[in-house]
């Protein structure tokens, strides 16, 4: 394995394919990175859909999109080729994520040694658990200790972080004006559910999530939901089961869900890519648990935030069906009660 000489390091390409959590996540590689050269350009290779995330990121200088269909990548590719990097870290490492750090060029491509095409990468690093000493890691410790293992300094850990811009925060701020008039939300004072999940074992009912938008308002907080186009029945049945006023979206870009996060007194949610936006903002949040890998993927925040869950011996699973018991009782047995309590303990915490 090639020895990095970070001195002449002046181009660098990060590689993080797939959905809203995975890039969120990828922030404090990204903050590390930019730290430990300040001058070099560091550049993230995203899909389309997702990019919008990191606008405004200061530790990205460009992101690039990964073209959706074969012809947009090979121009992707040459992109990539032109800009002459010194060095890819791939994160993700997949087929397509290996194919766009190959046709790089680079000098050296960094990579685990447990991807399935670990051979073309000239810096196979071990897994994150051995880097760490752990037995288990968080996804964003997984990320670090890939930069770790060839010297990029990343002990303190870095947390998530998103930026806000001022246009997404223009543009939120009137659709959520021309809402709050008939909905009594107001802007100033209010928290952010997202009913919505990846799979059933990971979406927590709509009916508990009004019962949470009740208890809210005896708080003094209006509530705000959000969710993706497609996902308008959750949301149409959290407002139907609730006794309070409850101001839905389905149609804010990544950046306006970013910074109505940013202006929400909490966030309460399934375990989503919209949780960790919020905790990247440095929101309280509660994120309700079933399925998934906790420790893997739990709020990577240093702000106030706790996780709900119901033990199961099963835990974590792939998610995409309960192949013990059917129905997913990890998520349907988590009791509104459990998610009240963990918002006062939040709500009692102060933001340093």
């Amino acid at each position: 394995m090639k020895t990095i000489d970070w001195k002449n390091v002046e181009r660098i390409l990060v590689i993080r394919l797939r959905s809203i959590g995975d890039t969120v996540l990828s922030t404090p590689s990204l903050i590390a990175l930019k730290r430990f050269l300040p001058d070099a350009r560091v550049d993230i290779l995203l899909e389309r859909w997702v990019a919008p995330l990191l606008d405004g990121f200061e530790a990205v200088d460009n992101v690039l999109i990964a073209g959706d269909e074969l012809g947009g990548r090979l121009r992707t590719a040459r992109e990539i080729r032109g800009n002459k990097y010194n060095v890819v870290f791939n994160l993700h490492g997949g087929t397509t994520a290996t194919f766009f750090a190959r046709a790089s060029g680079a000098r050296h491509l960094v990579g685990f040694a447990s991807y399935q095409y670990s051979f073309l990468y000239n810096h196979r690093v071990p897994a994150a658990v051995e880097f760490w000493g752990r037995k288990e890691v968080h996804s964003a410790e997984q990320q670090l200790a890939l930069l770790g293992s060839v010297g990029v300094q990343v002990g303190d850990l870095p947390r998530s972080r998103l930026a806000v811009t001022q246009e997404a925060l223009d543009s939120l701020r009137k659709k959520l004006t021309a809402e709050a008039r008939e909905g009594g939300v107001s802007f100033e004072k209010f928290a952010l559910i997202h009913p919505a999940a990846a799979f059933d074992t990971k979406q927590w009912a709509a009916e508990n999530f009004a019962r949470v938008a009740e208890f809210l308002a005896g708080k003094g907080l209006g509530t705000v939901a959000v969710a993706a186009p497609g996902e308008q029945g959750v949301l149409e049945a959290l407002a139907a089961h609730s006794r309070v006023p409850v101001i839905t979206f389905d149609d804010l870009t990544l950046p306006e869900i970013t910074a109505l996060a940013s202006q929400a007194r909490i966030f309460v949610g399934n375990d989503s890519g919209i949780a960790h936006m919020a905790a990247a903002v440095g929101r309280p949040v509660v994120v309700i648990f079933g399925s998934s890998n906790r420790v893997h993927w739990r709020p990577w925040t240093d702000a106030p935030n706790e996780i709900v869950y119901e033990k199961f011996d099963c835990q974590p699973c792939p998610g995409h069906t309960c192949e013990v018991y059917g129905t997913p009782k990890c998520i349907l047995g988590v009791r509104p009660e459990s998610v009240f309590e963990a918002i006062d303990r939040v709500l009692e915490k102060k933001i340093g």
